[in-house]
């Protein structure tokens, strides 16, 4: 699909307006995970605001899509996210990780609309992705399932148990989107456990493979719908990223996976966000 020059447009504002609630959240909490979560936005922004199916008023109707952040500290792009789309208020955001706030480093399914799983402990968010397509199936429902990994969570060995379960059982229903920014807390994936390589590995392991420019909605969007199209096997969308995207003190720097930036380095940011 070649997405309409002005959908194209308001999905980019979108994403420009998800980076910005993502540097300010992180700063007003002084705490977060910015690199990974800004990683991630337009895969984020191609889902709630072109691809799945919702409804903000009915968080929990039956028909919806689900979608689950496997790699639960990137919170701030996924709550900006849902805020943006309608299931909260925006101003909530600044509670990040505060005392009381639903809000909180990781997504919590009991206290924040819209969030479907709890996540966060790294490799089990596609465990969970698996049961949801697996009961989807089951009872011959047509919506789906979308997961979002990230590429050091996959040096669990869970991924694996459930990639491989994923593919014994047909789930061509899920659509799985990697977020390969080749960072991690401690450094390059390749240097602290090389996972690589992705799609040889996917493909063994019975999946649709597609490689995309994770900040390309248009190649998002495409590479999904032909994933809707494919049968028989699960699919994942290796997206191609940068950590940090959109602030060039961030950018491929794996010292901001979790540390949040100062007021001055806020200010800095939002300016490049602008």
């Amino acid at each position: 699909m070649v997405l309409d020059p002005e959908l194209k447009k308001q999905l980019e504002e979108k994403a420009r307006l998800i980076r910005q609630h993502i540097i300010r959240m992180i700063n007003a909490a002084q705490s977060g995970h910015p690199g990974g979560s800004l990683s991630a936005v337009e895969i984020l922004t191609a889902l709630y605001f072109q691809i799945m199916r919702l409804d903000p008023a009915k968080p929990r109707w039956a028909e919806r899509d689900r979608f689950v952040l496997s790699k639960g500290h990137a919170a701030p792009a996924l709550y900006a996210a849902l805020a943006e789309r309608g299931f909260f208020p925006a101003d909530k955001l600044l509670t990040l990780r505060q005392l009381g706030s639903p809000l909180q480093g990781h997504p919590d399914m009991k206290k924040v609309p819209g969030i479907e799983m709890s996540t966060g402990s790294l490799g089990q968010g596609l465990s969970c992705a698996c049961g949801m397509a697996l009961a989807g199936k089951l009872d011959e429902a047509s919506w789906r399932v979308y997961a979002l990994l990230g590429d050091g969570e996959c040096q669990e060995g869970q991924i694996w148990e459930a990639a491989m379960a994923a593919a014994h059982y047909e789930l061509d229903n899920l659509i799985v989107y990697l977020d390969y920014n080749r960072l991690q807390i401690d450094g390059p994936i390749s240097t602290v456990l090389n996972p690589e390589p992705f799609p040889d590995k996917w493909r063994a392991f019975g999946w649709q493979v597609q490689t995309v420019d994770g900040h390309s909605l248009t190649e998002i969007v495409a590479a999904t719908e032909k994933a809707q199209a494919s049968t028989a096997k699960p699919n994942i969308i290796i997206c191609h990223t940068v950590k940090g995207k959109g602030v060039s003190f961030m950018e491929n720097e794996a010292g901001w996976h979790g540390k949040a930036p100062s007021d001055e380095q806020a200010v800095q940011a939002l300016a490049e966000l602008a």
